[in-house]
């Protein structure tokens, strides 16, 4: 049963963002026993939809899911068994399993509007990526690059551009709106992501996690930022960029995750789900040190005590299995409580200490809703 009293201490934490000015709009749902139990916007219309970026990701998983369920695709067949043109420079090696795992060893390979927008534009740019490590080897997170190619092997076994098979396998069937590649004309209500707040400093960042890293001159804010605001163009949400352009509401995400833990309309194998949302394949530690949790598309809490640096709080159980996105979206599902999280924030903070603390405040409260 929901305790009401945590349900408003929830909102309470929530409302700051906006109150106190570190997101211009926010907005949370929480699913229980296959509906959605709260659902609340701040700071805009309640009917608003929000860029929740990597959150994407699991989209792409459950369409790539049901795929190997039909046999359409082979989870240890290298890409180059769908897209010829990938096998350069190396890459003949990557296999479907690398893409899911964020192991295939081109991490920053670039894609961008002056190619993405067709099959043959991509293809194009797949020929010329190289890889930066060997793939299998090692766990760097890949923004978008792998996931424009698994967009791309879910357009060629499908026939379809790779959102509207999205919609087809995944979002159709559970009774969701199109969230990735919105038409032009389709696009009212959704919010502008903006930058918000400084990169954190060395010493932070020491503090935070034992590494003394200069983020700020790693990564330039304004080519981080850019990036991330450059999917607020209308041609990019048209397009539906696989790795991080979904568009939808919080309690899209928190349905989403439902259908995960209950699997109402049987889209996918019991099998397939386990590798999904359960077995964790593999356990590469990330820049900091700490083991990756990934499963074919998800992140697993684990019991190693960094749940919240994985996007879901201190009070989930080790089961827990979700995506979060950048800038503080949060997407997950818990097995042994029911509960499934959903939250969006137009506000992307580039201080990535402050925004990790705060991820973890709102995703430990909404992980705890139920009576004791």
């Amino acid at each position: 049963m929901i305790d009401d009293a945590k349900v408003e201490r929830l909102l309470a934490r929530v409302r700051r963002e906006v109150d106190e000015g570190l997101s211009p709009a926010v907005q949370i749902a929480i699913g229980y026993e296959g509906d959605i139990v709260v659902d609340a916007t701040f700071g805009a219309p309640d009917d608003s939809r929000f860029l929740v970026f990597s959150a994407t990701k699991g989209l792409v998983a459950g369409a790539i899911w049901r795929l190997i369920d039909d046999g359409a695709v082979k989870l240890q067949a290298p890409v180059v068994d769908y897209i010829g043109e990938f096998g350069t420079n190396g890459k003949d090696v990557v296999t479907v399993e690398h893409l899911l795992t964020h192991t295939g060893g081109f991490p920053w390979a670039p894609l961008g509007p002056n190619r993405w927008s067709d099959g043959a534009g991509r293809r194009e740019a797949f020929a010329r990526w190289r890889l930066t490590s060997d793939p299998g080897s090692t766990f760097v997170y890949h923004p978008t690059a792998g996931h424009w190619v698994l967009g791309e092997i879910i357009a060629t076994v499908t026939g379809m551009d790779h959102a509207d098979a999205i919609e087809e396998l995944v979002t159709a069937p559970l009774g969701l709106p199109r969230l990735l590649g919105i038409p032009l004309d389709q696009q009212a209500g959704i919010l502008d992501a903006v930058g918000v707040g400084e990169p954190p400093t060395p010493e932070e960042m020491e503090e935070a996690y034992g590494v003394k890293i200069d983020i700020a001159a790693l990564i330039p804010p304004d080519v981080a930022l850019g990036a991330l605001l450059s999917l607020n163009h209308p041609d990019a949400r048209a397009v539906g960029v696989p790795g991080g352009g979904g568009i939808m509401r919080a309690a899209d995400l928190a349905r989403f995750y439902q259908a995960l833990l209950h699997d109402p309309a049987s889209m996918w194998s019991p099998e397939i789900l386990v590798e999904g949302t359960a077995h964790v394949r593999m356990m590469l530690p990330d820049m900091f040190g700490i083991p990756a949790s990934r499963t074919l598309g998800l992140v697993v809490a684990g019991d190693d005590g960094n749940s919240h640096r994985r996007g879901m709080g201190r009070t989930v159980s080790p089961r827990a299995f979700g995506h979060n996105g950048a800038g503080g979206q949060l997407a997950f599902a818990d097995p042994e409580t029911g509960l499934s999280v959903g939250y969006a924030t137009a506000g992307m903070d580039q201080n990535m200490v402050r925004q990790q603390r705060r991820d973890t405040a709102i995703a430990s409260l909404a992980a705890d809703l139920l009576a004791d």
